[in-house]
């Protein structure tokens, strides 16, 4: 840049690059086309000669452009520029597509010239993984617990209303596809198969183990075991205590998360009724409001035929 009095030398950027940033001093604009060319030239220069503007301007657009090929070069300059959403979009891709960045020339030059921002890059990544495994280990629990929470309610269904094939003693039996629980069919023969078992007093069948769990489990949840009319509701109790502590604080422990997701269904069903219900009070509102503007224009023509 030429001025009347001296002349200012901007050197390591290419010339283009220092037209666009004189340009946007006068003008506070910039290309796309130059920013897509000259961004990281363009965010060196708003960093060296304070620019926020340009800055601001320069870091939307990288995040824009950036490719596991140019990141790592993206990250180093962020974090040299004190860029930090940059430099935090940049961690995001690096870990995001660890494996193909590690393969390009930007991570061998990071490798010899920046060793310790490789050494936090691997680091979070790392910490990305685990965080997905136990995201993925949390995600399988919760599945877990749902298939639970469903036999324990489907057996109570079994027991108390009956169902396709099984039924309590004093409850026919409906004959009719069951339609409340996806697990209804699965769990009536996995009765029918615990009531004839010959193991399953031994608990040496692995069908009848279910069953026995199932029971138990249904136990512990279960808030009126004298009226209740599943098998061993009330008794079950006792096979409880012989067993140790460990295996005790374990089952509770499960207990408790099936008995929370089961009260968390419950509440997602009642918040799925309520706005079922709201939304047909509002659709008959809409129905009576347009019945009674079209009674109101009849009656008004009707007028206009009588004068």
């Amino acid at each position: 840049m030429v001025t009347s009095k001296s002349n200012i030398k901007i050197c390591g950027v290419p010339t283009n690059a220092v037209i666009a940033f004189v340009h946007f001093i006068y003008t506070s604009r910039c290309s796309r086309e130059n920013m897509k060319n000259y961004g990281i030239h363009l965010l060196v220069l708003s960093h060296v000669f304070s620019m926020p503007k340009l800055k601001q301007r320069c870091t939307v657009d990288l995040i824009q452009f950036m490719t596991t090929g140019n990141v790592v070069d993206v990250l180093h300059l962020a974090k040299l520029c004190d860029a930090p959403n940059l430099y935090f979009k940049c961690v995001k891709l690096v870990t995001n597509n660890f494996e193909a960045v590690k393969e390009t020339e930007g991570w061998k030059l990071l490798h010899k010239h920046d060793p310790c921002l490789e050494v936090d890059l691997i680091r979070l990544n790392k910490e990305q993984e685990s965080r997905k495994k136990r995201g993925e280990k949390h995600r399988e629990e919760q599945k877990l617990f749902v298939q639970l929470s469903e036999a324990v309610q489907c057996l109570k269904h079994i027991c108390t209303e009956g169902c396709t094939n099984v039924a309590s003693y004093d409850v026919e039996i409906t004959g009719r596809p069951c339609t409340k629980f996806s697990t209804c069919q699965a769990l009536q023969g996995l009765i029918k198969h615990f009531t004839t078992c010959d193991r399953r007093l031994e608990r040496g069948c692995r069908s009848c183990k279910s069953m026995w769990k199932l029971f138990r489990l249904h136990s512990c949840i279960c808030i009126n075991q004298e009226a209740c009319k599943v098998p061993l509701c009330k008794k079950y109790q006792l096979i409880a205590e012989k067993e140790n502590k460990e295996g005790a604080t374990r089952w509770k422990l499960i207990v408790g998360k099936v008995a929370s997701t089961m009260a968390m269904s419950s509440l997602q069903l009642l918040r799925t009724r309520r706005d079922e219900v709201i939304r047909n009070a509002r659709v008959e509102e809409e129905e009576d409001e347009l019945r009674e503007s079209s009674n109101w224009w009849t009656n008004a023509i009707a007028c206009f035929r009588c004068i």
